[in-house]
């Protein structure tokens, strides 16, 4: 779990709030508390570690229609919603839009502790993809058309003759591409650059 993680806690409920930022406090995380989903958007900034616990209703703007512009924002955070008996489908919405858990309330501290643990795991994660591939895509980014037309070659399985008839060049000229390409991405072997390239691939465009 990332020490610089934040729980932030959005609920209308003042003794609601001070008593969640009491007992997440007990365990050593921080915690930013915040009246409404508008005070919320106004001061935190896209890239903070941490989760969202949300309430689902509100005056004003809804957890749920803050979910939402979040996920139109693209920016992720992990979201607990925490609801009232008779908001269950809302809550049920809320895990369809993405939410990692909803805690009803009267809820089990420990319960709500172990899903806060979990959510901030679980930004630590993305957050470890999201650097691996932007670390990727540089090494991408310094290679040139020729050696990306390599690379995919390569990393299909065809081998350097293959390669060297389909680009037209020789095979000795393929295989200090195929150099260059395993520098410049930083690939100890074939496997590792196939790897690297199923990433790029499966986390977004590059």
């Amino acid at each position: 779990m990332n020490n610089n993680a934040t729980v932030f806690v959005v609920d209308d409920d003042l003794a609601m709030r001070n008593s969640l930022k009491w007992l997440i406090e007990t365990v050593g995380i921080k915690v930013e508390t915040y009246a409404s989903a508008e005070d919320f958007i106004k001061s935190y900034y896209p890239g903070r570690a941490g989760c969202l616990l949300l309430d689902v209703r509100m005056p004003g703007m809804s957890g749920l229609e803050l979910q939402e512009y979040f996920n139109e924002q693209g920016i992720k955070i992990p979201v607990i919603i925490i609801t009232g008996h008779g908001d269950v489908p809302m809550s049920v919405r809320a895990m369809k839009a993405g939410a990692v858990d909803f805690i009803e309330k009267p809820f089990n501290d420990e319960l709500l502790l172990e899903s806060i643990r979990n959510a901030l795991d679980l930004d630590q994660d993305q957050r470890s993809i999201q650097a691996e591939r932007a670390e990727i895509a540089a090494r991408l980014a310094q290679l040139t058309p020729r050696e990306h037309e390599v690379m995919e070659m390569v990393t299909n399985g065809k081998a350097n003759k293959e390669i060297a008839s389909s680009l037209g060049v020789s095979a000795k000229t393929v295989e200090a591409h195929r150099a260059r390409v395993m520098e410049k991405m930083e690939a100890a072997s074939l496997a590792g650059l196939v790897k690297m390239v199923i990433a790029a691939n499966l986390y977004g465009d590059h």
